[in-house]
């Protein structure tokens, strides 16, 4: 975060003075006023973080100057000074917008404890924002036509947007979202978000694959202060991040046994409690999970709670992969490729048909994401005004002999699928000398995803 600039206002120069001083010395930026409108002048040419406000003062009182700082800059944080006996005027600005406040006389640690309360809090809120920038993530697209260009015009995945469509006002309802990597499920779980009542609540993702067994609880749940070693300081936990809006739980099938239970009670109870306190917090949250693994299997092996599994499938989307609705190809081609175009400042004046022809019967087992980086590549690589499938010949390396021209492209035994995979993550694990960690990294998917492909393929020897 950068450094904070803080305005006082307070009619008293000594409190001022004294409030600058302290502030000063722990590196603040620091603004002064004895009257509103004095204020409101600095305001006009000056970007401030937070306004450190008196409630008695001329010319009008600090619930009215607290009123009109919400109403002309609503991002700017508010610490009221409060008087003894002036309780009652404290619960109204709280209830008006302000962050927090301390009483007079005051002990210089109330100022600073107030201060870092509102820091945490002016952080949650750059956190929340970013979250809801990730709306255009489903672009104008979606918002036109749920979708429809943007994720393609086959049968299955017109159904996959109608259930998508439905089960979106039905608010309460968790949803599991099922489908090989890369097809988009976040992509759908965005959508469902965006066409629900909660749409103007954060959306936040969480990739249950990456967040190691030990932080789990901390980060779902949150943490008071000295609750456990290394805990330095209050935080938040998804579940609270994300209240009123949808938390999203990727690779939920990855998620220990143990964690899951706690994630169970939650949804059943609708509360959380933070590490090193007992006392909950009611919370409403919709939950959309993900999963590329058959998880019905995984609870027959006893991998995954039965319990949890069926608290998730109150409805399931299962998104089908690319390679079996070969006419969102070309779509998504598009689509891609006048993306790129925009982002790295290239215009072609002509793409050559035979891309579409090519790439339509190939199988993409990274689906998606695979054509995407795929169009990416290509772009960087063109050098000319005309964009075709010699600058796609880098998608080569997934075969074992290069590729050189449409006719070789298409024989079939270039497209086995598994053949095409397996060479794939060999070639990876030699290049990042059997590190499976620099080997997951370098084929863009998780460490267990990684470890079940190596274990179908039987590549488990000579890893680190």
């Amino acid at each position: 975060m950068d450094e904070l600039k803080i305005l006082v206002l307070d009619d008293e120069t000594r409190v001022r003075n004294e409030i600058e001083e302290f502030l000063i010395e722990r590196n603040f930026k620091v603004l002064k006023a004895g009257l509103p409108s004095e204020a409101f002048k600095i305001l006009k040419k000056q970007k401030v973080d937070i306004i450190i406000l008196d409630i008695k003062l001329p010319e009008m009182d600090g619930i009215q100057v607290l009123d009109k700082i919400k109403n002309l800059y609503p991002e700017i944080e508010v610490i009221m000074i409060s008087g003894h006996g002036d309780m009652t005027t404290v619960i109204e600005a709280m209830r008006n917008g302000a962050s927090d406040y301390f009483q007079k006389p005051f002990r210089l640690l109330e100022i600073n404890n107030a201060i870092e309360r509102t820091k945490r809090f002016i952080k949650l809120n750059i956190q929340l924002k970013e979250y809801k920038k990730n709306y255009d993530i489903l672009s104008k697209e979606l918002q036109n036509d749920i979708g429809h260009r943007l994720l393609g015009s086959s049968k299955a995945i017109k159904d996959t947007v109608n259930l998508m469509t439905k089960v979106a006002k039905a608010d309460t309802t968790t949803v599991m979202i099922t489908g090989e990597s890369g097809t988009g499920k976040e992509l759908i779980a965005r959508g469902i978000h965006y066409l629900s009542d909660r749409n103007k609540q954060p959306f936040y993702s969480v990739n249950c694959s990456a967040i190691p067994e030990s932080l789990l609880e901390s980060e779902f749940f949150g943490h008071k202060k000295g609750s456990f070693t290394g805990a330095t300081e209050d935080k938040t936990g998804w579940f609270e991040i994300a209240n009123n809006g949808t938390l999203f739980l990727d690779e939920i099938s990855d998620m220990p046994l143990g964690q899951q239970a706690k994630i169970l009670r939650v949804l059943e109870e609708k509360k959380v409690a933070k590490i090193g306190t007992h006392t909950p917090k009611n919370i409403n949250v919709r939950v959309i999970a993900a999963s590329n693994q058959n998880l019905e299997e995984m609870v027959e092996e006893k991998k995954f709670r039965a319990d949890l599994y069926h608290r998730l499938c109150s409805f399931t989307i299962n998104i089908p992969p690319l390679r079996e609705r070969k006419t969102d190809i070309p779509i998504l081609l598009k689509h891609f490729i006048k993306d790129y175009s925009k982002k790295m400042k290239k215009s072609f004046t002509h793409v050559n048909d035979n891309i579409f022809s090519t790439l339509s019967n190939y199988k993409f087992s990274g689906n998606i994401r695979e054509l995407k980086n795929m169009v990416e590549r290509a772009i960087i690589i063109c050098d000319d005004d005309i964009l075709s499938l010699k600058h796609f010949q880098s998608f080569g390396s997934f075969f074992n002999e290069p590729i050189n021209d449409q006719e070789e492209l298409n024989k079939e035994n270039n497209f086995d699928l598994e053949k095409c995979e397996k060479n794939l993550i060999k070639k990876a694990l030699e290049k990042a000398n059997y590190n499976k960690s620099k080997t997951s990294e370098l084929l863009n998917i998780s460490w267990q995803s990684l470890d079940r492909r190596m274990k179908k393929f039987n590549l488990s020897e000579n890893i680190i």
